[in-house]
């Protein structure tokens, strides 16, 4: 009698070996589909609030659209973008390309800020239709099909795909990270959109081998000119590699096309300034993880535990030598930008490409949950949204009405100086969103409970619920305290006769948002300081005497403290020149204004 093989035996065997079976049981009946008029509405009430009627928010919205105005006021070269004399963080010609150009076309029609949105806004409903049709593809192969019945009855290809891009589309917008970063003008939203389309490639590859390759060249040329040419280095490779173990696709006759993306996209590294990248080292220390480990829990809610549940479920089909194509290829874009986000500064930027593959998982582990599972997922989002909406119509009712006294006396302490104002535009949408809401409640507590995507319609639902509440009662109070424009005001109606005003040690965001709303020359201070511009704005040196006394050897004069509220520490000093400035005898040949006022921040406690 034979031994027993070891178990790394069996693991290998397994793997060669294994044919695995489809762990989905779904029926014709389950798969009904999604109305489209319903997905239209879905997308539409999630992209439109916070791409119009808001201020730019500091702080890469304001930055990015800094260098978008200095493009098309002929401020900056077009091949190397600046903005007072500083270059981008990151080296992203397209999404600055595209704004300034927008900014040019709506001249007169639409302001600046407004105008940047319009491309970013197309390039969010791009990437949510390549979302759709990725995770269409990847359902349509042969593997994820459900088990098909003894007599019939199973769902169809078509239909089962539908549902399971239904389910994928709700899981995205369902994802709580997703809210901001994908309606401002940045080139974290270029890059989102262009990690779609390369997803989408990698899905329609076997059904159609030229579509895919054009897309994945295109994908990886924007991924390049958007700030992220490293990225696009390795999805070209790992392209490769998936590409050449794919069993699924016919090599001799697609071998030219299947690598065509590749080399375009790495050919396109090679340009001066465009192999630029933030890598930093893992974290060494718990507090570091921890932190990581808390943003990719929120951020990347509520789909990760049901991708973490696909893993499981459909484990027979990655853990195989011949893997599956609706698993693996999700499984590869998300890891790709997790570990990216644990070696990159802000991680939430990279965390944010691996949403589309993460909810592609999510839609595939509902063939496999247990009632019992959809039901909890079902009590957590009525309870979690229910409740983010209620605190949302409490706060804005204790702004309207000073009742209840709490929250009202919360507002007034952390944003002095804010008076809210009653629309009855925003009032209305947001009570039509909330008795939607309710609507959507009552149907999902029906008898409607066979279709597939059934589980994922609250979580989407109630974030789109959320963050309408937010960019419609309680955007007077963000627009306050997430812009600059309260300050811009403040600084204008005291340099408003000179029209002129230097900046020290601003931020470019904060630069951007006095050029966008003063209508004041906005320069930088010199080594010589400007003796035309009266007017000086700085980092409050608060109330540091020793500092504000070298100011006035310069023949400045502090005129005012601004205190913008207690959620930063953004407080500025106002100064005005009072008499020409004295050069010392002991600093000639050294700039006494930058040098002295750079020294005296430094001192400032």
């Amino acid at each position: 009698m034979s031994a027993e093989p070891p178990w790394p035996c069996k693991l290998y065997l397994y793997a060669i070996v294994v044919n695995p079976s489809s762990p989905a049981i779904v029926t014709q009946e389950s798969v009904r589909p999604l109305p489209r008029l319903a997905v239209v509405l879905f997308c539409l009430a999630y992209v439109l609030p916070g791409f119009w009627f808001r201020e730019s928010w500091k702080s890469v919205d304001l930055t990015s659209l800094g260098f978008m105005l200095s493009l098309a006021q002929g401020g900056s070269d077009w091949w190397h973008p600046t903005f007072m004399g500083q270059n981008p963080e990151l080296y992203a010609l397209f999404p600055y390309w595209i704004g300034a150009l927008f900014i040019r076309a709506c001249s007169g029609l639409l302001d600046p800020a407004h105008a940047a949105r319009v491309p970013f806004l197309a390039l969010t409903l791009t990437a949510l239709c390549a979302h759709w049709y990725a995770s269409y593809y990847l359902a349509k192969g042969q593997r994820a099909q459900p088990v098909p019945f003894a007599f019939g009855g199973q769902a169809s290809e078509q239909d089962y795909a539908k549902a399971i891009a239904d389910a994928g589309l709700l899981a995205l917008l369902a994802t709580l990270g997703l809210a901001q970063p994908t309606h401002e003008a940045t080139p974290m939203l270029a890059q989102w959109c262009f990690v779609s389309l390369a997803f989408y490639a990698s899905a329609v590859l076997p059904f159609q081998p030229r579509l895919g390759a054009l897309t994945w060249g295109l994908a990886l040329l924007g991924m390049s000119f958007s700030g992220a040419p490293t990225l696009a280095l390795l999805m070209g490779v790992g392209a490769c590699v998936l590409i050449v173990l794919d069993s699924s696709l016919d090599h001799p006759k697609t071998w030219g096309l299947k690598f065509l993306a590749i080399a375009l996209g790495v050919a396109l590294l090679c340009p001066k300034d465009l192999w630029q990248w933030r890598l930093i080292l893992p974290p060494t220390q718990w507090a570091q993880w921890h932190g990581l480990l808390r943003l990719g829990l929120w951020f990347t809610w509520p789909a990760w535990p049901l991708a973490l549940w696909t893993l499981w479920r459909w484990r027979g089909h990655w853990l195989v030598w011949q893997w599956s194509r609706h698993v693996v290829i999700p499984l590869f874009f998300a890891s790709l930008f997790v570990l990216g986000a644990v070696t990159s500064v802000p991680a939430e930027r990279i965390l944010l490409l691996s949403l589309p593959a993460l909810a592609t998982l999510a839609a595939f582990a509902l063939p496999t949950l247990e009632r019992s599972v959809s039901a909890l997922i079902d009590w957590f989002t009525l309870i979690f949204f229910s409740g983010c909406a209620f605190i949302i119509w409490v706060v804005w009712l204790a702004m309207q009405t000073g009742w209840p006294t709490q929250p009202a006396a919360n507002v007034k302490r952390l944003l002095p100086g804010f008076e809210p104002d009653f629309g009855l535009a925003a009032f209305a949408l947001a009570l039509m969103a909330t008795i939607t809401w309710v609507a959507l409640v009552h149907w999902r507590a029906g008898q409607h409970r066979k279709a597939l995507w059934k589980s994922l319609v609250l979580p989407a639902s109630g974030a789109s619920l959320c963050w309408l509440l937010l960019m419609s009662l309680w955007l007077p109070l963000l627009d306050y305290a997430r812009s600059y424009k309260p300050l811009v005001y403040q600084v204008t109606q005291l340099v408003e006769p000179d029209r002129c005003l230097q900046v020290q040690g601003l931020s470019l965001a904060q630069i951007s948002a006095f050029k966008l709303h003063s209508g004041l020359l906005i320069e930088a201070a010199q080594e010589a300081p400007d003796q035309t511009c009266p007017w000086l704005l700085v980092e409050s040196l608060q109330n540091n005497e020793q500092a504000i006394q070298e100011e006035k050897k310069l023949g400045w004069s502090l005129v005012q403290t601004l205190h913008r509220s207690y959620l930063d520490n953004e407080d500025m000093d106002v100064f005005k020149r009072v008499k020409p400035a004295t050069p010392d005898p002991s600093t000639m040949g050294s700039p006494p204004r930058a040098h002295t006022l750079k020294h005296q921040l430094k001192r400032a406690p």
